[in-house]
């Protein structure tokens, strides 16, 4: 977890880096760079809020009044988006680093003010001009927020589209589309039109990999649609980006243009989103023409201009559900240019088998409205603030949830709040998301501050505790720690230690050979470092150790009351890699361990050892220790070690009474070392730190 890493970051001191793969972090690292792990492949748009950028005259003209710099950034935090920079495009090339224009590109630029402001990531309805003014002028109470109308369809041909779903399939699947009916487009809202549609491709279209939008003259092409898959050599069109010179390309030559030419770097990124299909998506007119190569370009014939009255809007894509909340945005936003504002009319989604029989059908755009609800007393304990049952309500219309009301049925908690949540709000998913709202449109500057009610100390849990107590003394012993991946392959994880293939969580869908299942021990992260380490000197002995967690079947659902099937373990492995196998050097951490956790060694074991007596330390009373031989096929972990050389941690605790093996440890075996091209003798132990709690 992030909270792990950082534990971590704070554990690490700086020193020597170890060469790892991608997916070994040595905790050796410094601080910052376990900083950065944190992210956990997360891709890098969500790390980040959108930023929107508007003209200051602009946005003002659309709220229908003017502030000062100052007024307007407390307006977005009154709102709960940011105001980050305030600039104009001589400003920005003045201060750019990459782009260098000389002094007259520079004086020919624009001095208006532009506004440069955050928005939360899933904020959709908030990235063009549009959405944020008018949203802006929802909580300022200058309009209502408006109503959605879906129109019947005034040409059944222009409102049909089929999809052959054999061969679109097998590379974008879903389309959904939407027709604009009399649109008055300017240069301005031609812009924005285009700047949303980026905007929405780099956040929730995932750069086109999920969605794609396509937008079209409607009265340059004729309908029925159709949705298609064809063999590359088989497209070919006229693209937007060559409208002038009329150069047609067929699909597998236009790959390779993107690819190489430098005009049209821009697209580069997603030629390869497609290029090694053996099917292109595009989608057709009745006549065949070719009105969008999907995701990557529009053709020429279906271009908008600022002449455009009806737009035909369709969006393909892998996932159905961000398709609708796309297509939902595009129109919510740019409905209000049509003739009867926020309307759109509806096109028929029809997927068609090789019999050329419809198998499944939809209208879109959805442009749902939905009901959520949220306990009154929840709200303002969230929050903070007691407002009553009726007033909340009204809260709701500044921030686009309303019309609010308090049903007649009172819940458990008192008064239940229902509002309404519009189209354009899909991040509207729990009684979380509306308390936030009614927070932002209460004011959090008017949450008075008091003392809570509450005296509580924050502490370790035990198990975390006794982990970190453990890292500082085992990094004492020479030791050090790493931090490895929580997911392995099944190879990894049984077959190259020797162990049956047992039962495991596993991903059903794994990016690659290396992510197939949730390691259920920690010992193949210890080899695989020591293999990506080999540049190392291991004259003196190679010394590394990993506590962290792994992930076992739990079908008795010990741990929660609810069906996870799974539980997590805390776990201790290390291993000593060197000319000498090192089994006693492990032993002696086995016994550190146990001493450190006040467990006592049983009288046999201390006899067994040469000692007539034991040192006197500080035990717990009732637990002890011994160890026994781990005996070929006793356990399945027996494989993993060389016969003769390993050894079982048996533990006795008041918890339990008698004997339990918590752990075992010895000589790794030969074939283990050559599944991992390890070409030291290596020793390794593993045990279960919650067993010592």
């Amino acid at each position: 977890s992030y909270y792990d890493i950082i534990s971590a970051a704070e554990r690490a001191t700086t020193g020597q880096i170890l060469d790892t793969n991608p997916n070994i972090k040595l905790l050796t690292h410094s601080l910052w760079a376990l900083h950065s792990l944190s992210g956990n492949n997360i891709p890098s748009e969500t790390l980040t809020m959108p930023t929107v950028s508007v003209e200051r005259a602009a946005l003002f003209a659309h709220i229908g009044r003017t502030f000062t710099d100052e007024e307007f950034d407390e307006l977005c935090f009154e709102f709960g988006v940011e105001l980050d920079e305030i600039t104009s495009e001589r400003e920005e090339a003045t201060k750019s680093s990459t782009v260098k224009l000389n002094k007259q590109q520079i004086a020919a630029l624009s001095e208006e003010v532009i506004y440069k402001i955050d928005v939360p990531a899933n904020r959709y309805d908030l990235l063009c001009i549009e959405g944020i003014s008018r949203s802006l002028r929802v909580f300022l109470g200058e309009m209502d927020a408006p109503t959605y109308e879906i129109l019947k369809a005034t040409d059944e041909k222009s409102s049909t589209m089929t999809v052959i779903q054999s061969s679109t399939a097998t590379i974008r699947p879903f389309v959904v589309c939407a027709i604009l009916r009399d649109v008055t487009f300017d240069t301005a809202r031609y812009k924005s039109f285009i700047e949303l549609q980026d905007q929405l491709h780099r956040n929730l279209c995932r750069q086109r990999t999920l969605v794609a939008i396509g937008t079209h003259d409607l009265d340059s092409v004729k309908g029925p649609f159709v949705y298609d898959a064809r063999a590359p050599k088989d497209i070919k069109f006229v693209p937007l980006t060559h409208t002038d010179e009329e150069r047609e390309f067929n699909g597998a030559s236009l790959m390779e243009h993107y690819e190489t030419d430098a005009s049209c770097k821009h697209l580069k990124p997603y030629v390869p989103i497609i290029k090694d299909s053996p099917l292109y998506p595009v989608v057709l007119d009745s006549e065949e023409t070719i009105l969008s190569l999907p995701p990557i370009i529009n053709g020429s014939k279906s271009r908008i201009t600022l002449n455009t009255k009806s737009v035909f809007i369709e969006c393909t894509a892998t996932d159905l559900t961000k398709a609708n909340i796309v297509l939902d945005t595009v129109v919510a936003m740019f409905s209000e240019y049509a003739a009867t504002p926020f309307s759109v009319e509806p096109v028929t989604v029809s997927y068609v088998n090789d019999a050329n029989k419809v198998v499944k059908s939809y209208v879109t755009p959805q442009m749902y409205t939905r009901k959520e609800t949220a306990s009154v007393k929840f709200v303002n304990s969230l929050i903070g603030i007691d407002v009553d049952p009726e007033p909340m309500a009204q809260l709701c219309n500044k921030i686009q949830l309303g019309p609010a009301r308090i049903l007649p049925e009172a819940g458990e908690d008192g008064p239940i709040l229902e509002v309404t949540v519009p189209p354009t709000r899909s991040d509207i998913l729990h009684a979380v998301d509306i308390a936030e709202d009614i927070g932002i449109s209460y004011g959090y500057n008017n949450i008075v501050k008091t003392v809570p009610q509450t005296c509580t100390v924050g502490g370790e849990q035990p198990l975390n505790q006794l982990g970190d107590l453990l890292r500082e003394e085992i990094g004492r012993a020479g030791y050090v720690e790493v931090l490895t991946h929580g997911l392995c392959s099944i190879n990894d994880n049984f077959t190259a230690l020797g162990r049956p293939i047992t039962e495991a969580v596993s991903l059903s869908n794994p990016a690659n050979v290396e992510y197939q299942v949730v390691r259920t021990t920690l010992l193949p992260g210890l080899l695989k470092t020591l293999q990506h380490n080999k540049s190392m000197s291991f004259t003196g002995g190679f010394k590394l150790f990993e506590i962290s967690d792994v992930v076992l079947p739990d079908k008795e659902h010990v741990v929660t009351e609810t069906v996870v099937g799974a539980k997590n373990a805390r776990r201790v492995c290390a291993t000593y890699a060197g000319p000498t196998s090192g089994f006693e050097i492990i032993h002696g951490l086995v016994d550190r361990i146990m001493t450190l956790c006040e467990v006592a060694p049983e009288e046999e074991y201390v006899s067994s050892s040469g000692n007539k007596t034991n040192k006197l330390v500080h035990c717990k009373e009732g637990w002890f220790y011994t160890i026994r031989e781990l005996k070929q096929g006793a356990s399945d972990y027996a494989g993993t070690y060389f016969p003769g050389r390993a050894a079982e941690i048996l533990l006795t605790s008041p918890n339990g009474g008698e004997r339990v093996v918590i752990g075992t440890f010895g000589i790794l075996h030969p074939e283990v070392l050559a599944n991992f091209d390890i070409n030291y003798p290596t020793s390794a132990v593993e045990l279960d730190l919650e067993a010592l709690l």
